[in-house]
């Protein structure tokens, strides 16, 4: 795939060197021309000087043959217009825009432009370490509906299945974070010490599904 990058940040540019050595072409768009100097001299895509909202520096970076776009300038509205002009005026499938002002990150989600909320994500993450209990989402559908989160869990389930978390909490757990590692877990997965658990619920039995997580498996003589 062709994907093409506005912003040659620390970002940007880390997303460029990672697609790059997954085999897809890319091209990175910077106002500054000496930003390109974080792709290193290994990389082999195409370096644009320009803004990333105009249309003759997006069809310079390859936009019309393009299957991915992501905007991550050091400015929101640049990221939105840019993300906007791509998928509206070029057609492109999948488009990502970072945003820092996470009330900008909601509006725009609605429109139909998935946002990465820098400050928020990074301030959820902290929070969740710092303040283990409850739940913090980490993703909602644009309803607002059904959100992914990572749910504080008692000890008490270490040594259990992943089934029966399911089954007595009612949600589907979508990955845990183990060591470090995100690693998708089957049916028979048995949670460890430590585990991250991060499940997909209705956003309307969050404090349900906290409680359950919170107390324990049921005993089994209530089987």
């Amino acid at each position: 795939m062709h994907i093409v990058i506005m912003g040659c940040g620390r970002v940007g540019s880390a997303l460029a060197q990672t697609l790059e050595q997954q085999g897809h072409t890319v091209a990175v768009i910077d106002q500054d021309p000496t930003a390109f100097r974080r792709l290193g001299s290994t990389f082999g895509g195409r370096r644009v000087t320009g803004v990333g909202f105009d249309q003759d520096t997006l069809r310079e970076a390859g936009i019309e043959e393009a299957g991915a776009f992501a905007a991550v300038s050091s400015g929101d509205n640049s990221n939105i217009i840019a993300a906007r002009v791509a998928r509206e005026m070029f057609g492109v499938e999948n488009v990502a825009a970072r945003i820092y002002d996470p009330r900008r990150a909601e509006v725009y989600q609605r429109l139909g432009i998935p946002t990465v909320a820098t400050v928020r994500w990074t301030a959820d993450q902290m929070l969740r370490r710092l303040l283990p209990s409850g739940a913090e989402p980490l993703w909602r559908d644009p309803t607002g509906g059904v959100q992914l989160a990572e749910v504080h869990t008692s000890a008490s389930w270490v040594g259990h299945k992943i089934s029966r978390l399911q089954e007595e909490t009612g949600v589907r757990v979508a990955f845990l974070t183990r060591l470090g590692e995100a690693i998708l877990p089957s049916s028979q997965t048995v949670l460890q010490e430590g585990d991250l658990v991060h499940v997909t619920m209705r956003t309307d039995e969050v404090h349900k599904v906290e409680a359950a997580f919170a107390k324990g498996p049921e005993e089994e003589a209530g089987h």
